[in-house]
């Protein structure tokens, strides 16, 4: 019987992750097509870095609000209007005429991905038992194997279909939302529902607080460099000589990375604790990261592995932390942890690229790459997380 039921959680653990796959597959296709959107519209990487930070505004940012109203109010409708919003908004991209037309199809689309985001998250614990961390782990690095995955495949389409196909690709999206709508139970709520977002809070994180902030300024921190780099590393290539498919690629190599090092850490997480392993991959961090920027020719494939590993393997273990620390409202955790420190590290690309006007792109990212070793400060004083539940803090 308890076998039948680790089976049937197991299959909707691996269905939450794959509707992550999904939203982030889609929501992926823009920032390898910047190149191609300033080719065709005549951008600026200031207005590209405007798209992308008022893009992950939306994205990331307002998930907090998104992760209140699914506490209080649990319900699918979350999940599937959010994720259909990518769906059928970012491939519309490719038939917008202008900068205008392309920031709206990129609202739309990045305000579904803050609706389904955190109540998906949220339901992760529900199902994973003991081993949390491993869940949540094979969770995030499925919507970081979607942003390994989906500008390979997006960058082939462009360059054989042209931008005016985009639209077409709606029709994979539609087909697997349908699954979705038959396989995703309804969410659970922990008795949110009479409090408000003040209060909805203090219920949340209580005498919490102070370790729940500094996971989420090393997050930001994280984020910043990640977002920073993602936004631009694909004009940077294209700088280098590299063409729009080989910088496909090389994003896709550095997320799917990410991937297999965000697993792997989620497994060693539930063995050997939390804290450790942040330390570990945020203080390895900088020195991958500078090296990844300096190097020359096809070394920039073995640098590109670790570069990705190293920026993308601490997500989920933040993520982890906050909700052990702090297990009620889980999707508002999640939310804070995600959505909240990606859109704040987000929302600071106009300045990268507006900087990277003035100088260049590769000096100003050699600056930022540096951030992660500040993040060591908070990480310092937050108190070690095993299989532990929030009381014994």
């Amino acid at each position: 019987m308890a076998d039948s039921r680790s089976k049937t959680h197991w299959k909707i653990l691996i269905a939450l992750s794959l509707v992550h796959f999904s939203g982030d597959f889609y929501s992926s296709f823009i920032n390898p097509l910047y190149p191609v959107f300033m080719g065709k519209m005549g951008l600026s990487l200031a207005q590209v870095g405007f798209l992308a930070g008022i893009s992950r505004f939306l994205m990331f940012i307002i998930q907090p609000m998104s992760g209140y109203w699914a506490d209080r109010h649990p319900s699918r409708s979350f999940i599937f209007i959010g994720l259909l919003m990518p769906i059928v908004f970012i491939p519309l991209t490719g038939i917008a005429t202008g900068f205008y037309g392309l920031l709206f199809c990129l609202v739309i689309g990045s305000a579904g991905s803050s609706l389904f985001h955190p109540p998906v998250t949220g339901m992760v614990p529900l199902y994973a038992g003991s081993k949390l961390g491993l869940a949540m782990s094979i969770y995030n690095t499925a919507g970081t194997l979607a942003f390994g995955v989906g500008p390979i495949f997006i960058t082939w389409y462009v360059a054989r279909f042209g931008l005016n196909a985009m639209p077409l690709t709606m029709i994979l999206g539609f087909s697997i939302w349908i699954y979705f709508c038959l396989a995703i139970p309804k969410p659970t709520g922990d008795g949110m529902a009479q409090y408000g977002f003040l209060e909805t809070l203090r219920q949340t994180l209580g005498s919490v607080w102070q370790p729940i902030l500094l996971i989420w300024i090393a997050m930001v921190m994280r984020a910043l460099v990640g977002q920073s780099l993602m936004t631009f590393m694909p004009v940077l290539w294209v700088q280098k000589g590299h063409t729009i498919v080989s910088a496909g690629v090389l994003f896709s190599i550095f997320t799917i990375s990410g991937t297999v090092a965000g697993i792997l850490c989620g497994h060693l997480s539930d063995r050997m604790g939390y804290k450790r392993l942040l330390w570990i991959t945020h203080g390895l961090m900088t020195p991958f990261l500078l090296l990844f920027l300096l190097a020359p020719g096809n070394w920039i494939y073995p640098a590109t592995i670790l570069a990705g590993g190293f920026n993308m393997a601490s997500l989920p273990l933040g993520v982890v932390m906050a909700q052990k620390i702090a297990p009620k409202g889980r999707s508002m955790v999640a939310s804070l942890m995600m959505g909240l420190a990606f859109g704040t590290g987000g929302i600071l690309s106009p300045i990268v690229g507006k900087l990277g006007d003035i100088y260049t792109i590769q000096s100003v990212l050699m600056v930022v790459v540096c951030i992660p070793v500040l993040s060591l400060i908070p990480l310092y004083f937050i108190p070690e997380v095993g299989n532990r539940t929030k009381e014994q803090f």
